[in-house]
């Protein structure tokens, strides 16, 4: 079955009606500077994704939600370093903004 951009307009009114309403919105009728919103949401994304990779390293290591496809040995370390270092990275933002 087609979806989004594959359909066509007739059949997807509310879709294209949703688009082409941000599309005008994002012309210019909007006071929003487009490149700080894109910075926004990325730092946005990178504070929220800390808290995220936590649980899920805490998921995949979980014999009883994964069973015998939990993550162990060096994928596991591997991952919680990465988890690690998002996290440094978003304390030294932060200590950079509040200092």
């Amino acid at each position: 079955m087609a979806v989004g951009l594959s359909r066509r307009p007739n059949h997807a009114k509310a879709f294209y009606s949703t688009l082409i309403l941000a599309f005008i919105l994002g012309m210019g009728f909007t006071p929003i500077d487009p490149i700080e919103a894109l910075y926004w949401s990325a730092v946005i994304n990178g504070v929220v994704a800390v808290p995220i990779m936590t649980v899920t390293m805490m998921m995949t290591a979980n014999e009883g939600i994964l069973g015998e496809f939990k993550i162990t040995g060096w994928l596991r370390l591997l991952r919680w370093g990465s988890t690690a270092a998002m996290a440094a990275s978003v304390l030294g933002m932060a200590i950079t903004w509040f200092a």
